[in-house]
């Protein structure tokens, strides 16, 4: 396991983006979504005050993992979709956006974006790591 922090907040002016790396799976959709503000050639690689914050927090509700978090300034979170949805991917990892709760080996913890191992290898239970043939 990494000796990195299990979550790093990262504050601008209006929101705060929190990642956990551990449960990056790499799809890439910050990168993508806002270049100018997750840039990971930089250091700190994630500049929340390069964009606004309904952008920002729109681009990270497309973190399929639940990695990226925000909370903006005057205290809003990201609202969890309804109904909730469970998808399967092809090698059985489970995507799922809703009102969640996940139990966890350090006890359950409030989601609204989670990707679920399948086969039962990931190292991060229940969080899919890749680790396994699910995540291949």
């Amino acid at each position: 396991m990494s000796d990195r922090p299990a979550k790093k907040a990262y504050k601008g002016e209006s929101i705060t983006v929190t990642f956990e790396a551990r449960r990056c799976l790499h799809a890439t959709e910050c990168v993508r979504g806002l270049p100018e503000v997750f840039d990971t050639a930089a250091r700190p690689w994630i500049r929340p005050d390069g964009a606004t914050a309904d952008r920002l927090a729109e681009v990270v509700r497309r973190c399929p993992s639940g990695a990226l978090r925000y909370e903006l300034a005057d205290g809003g979170r990201e609202i969890p979709e309804r109904p909730t949805q469970i998808a399967r991917s092809s090698a059985g990892q489970l995507t799922v956006r809703g009102e969640l709760r996940v139990d966890t080996p350090e006890g359950p913890r409030a989601e609204t974006r989670v990707m679920l191992c399948g086969c039962g290898q990931s190292r991060l239970q229940p969080y899919c790591d890749h680790a396994g043939p699910c995540g291949q």
